[in-house]
Parts: structure tokens; C-alpha cells; sequence
């Protein structure tokens, strides 16, 4: 279980993330500045959170670590590059703006969705239990690394 900063940290990206799903920004240089400030607090979290147990949607256990710019996951040889990760959150964020239902890893439309994908429900980044459109504040609430 993580609790205190991380924790902090990791409310602040969700709501962040619920925010920019909900309120667009109103032009473009803020919308870029609000996605750069979030792509930066996801890699620290995922740097923080490093070696914590998670499971793919086929219920296969696996871990993480980062090294530099990469994200390597225990259950392959290749690594994901934080452009990788960028673009599947990317992907994510869009795709809920337009009040869609991120349903599984296949939306993410990345190499190493399978794995990307447990994780950024975990952090909030992808809303969880909804219909085929996610009604506001229907973030994550599983209880998990940040009981």
C-alpha cells in the first residue's frame, strides 16, 4: 500500500485528469501546458511506484522499474519508452474527453498497452465501472496500491 506523497501525488494527477477530461482548456498553449504538467507527474509517480505488483486484464502478475526514459516490465525483454507511455495517455485522455469508455488495453492503441492499462486505472487516469459513456467524477476508487 502507498500512502502520504505518493498518494498525494497520485490524487492530484486523477484529479487533474478529471479535470482536463471535463474542462477543456480554453486555447491551445494552456491545453499543451496542462498536458506537459501531467505527462511530468505521471512518469515521477510511475518512478515512485516502481516494483509494485500489478495484474494485466488476463490476470498475469508483473512489476515494473524505470531506467532513464524507459519503462521495463518484468513479463518482457523490450522496454517501453516514455513516449510510449505519453502517447497511451494521451490516447486515454482524449478518448474519455470524448466521452468514450477506455474498456480495455486495445484502446490505448500502444506497444505494451496490456500493461499500461492496469496501471493508469490504478492511478485514476482511466475511469473505471462505467457505461459506454463515463459520467463526471466516475474516476477510479479500486482499492489497490493506494488503499
Amino acid at each position: 500500500m502507498i500512502t502520504g506523497r505518493k498518494e498525494d501525488k497520485r490524487k492530484e494527477l486523477a484529479a487533474e485528469v478529471e479535470d482536463f477530461i471535463t474542462n477543456p482548456a480554453k486555447d491551445l498553449d494552456d491545453e499543451l501546458e496542462r498536458i506537459a504538467w501531467m505527462e511530468q507527474l505521471l512518469w515521477e509517480i510511475l518512478v515512485e511506484c516502481q516494483g509494485f505488483p500489478f495484474e494485466t486484464a488476463k490476470s498475469l502478475a508483473y512489476t515494473y522499474s524505470i531506467k532513464g526514459n524507459e519503462m521495463f516490465v518484468d513479463r518482457k525483454d523490450k522496454s517501453l519508452t516514455r513516449a510510449t507511455v505519453q502517447l497511451a495517455f494521451h490516447n486515454a485522455l482524449f478518448l474519455q474527453r470524448k466521452g468514450e469508455r477506455v474498456s480495455g488495453p486495445k484502446k490505448l492503441k500502444t506497444f505494451g498497452a496490456s500493461y499500461l492499462f492496469p496501471v493508469f486505472i490504478e492511478l485514476g487516469i482511466i475511469r473505471r465501472n462505467c457505461p459506454d459513456t463515463c459520467p463526471e467524477g466516475a474516476l477510479g476508487d479500486r482499492k489497490g496500491l493506494f488503499e
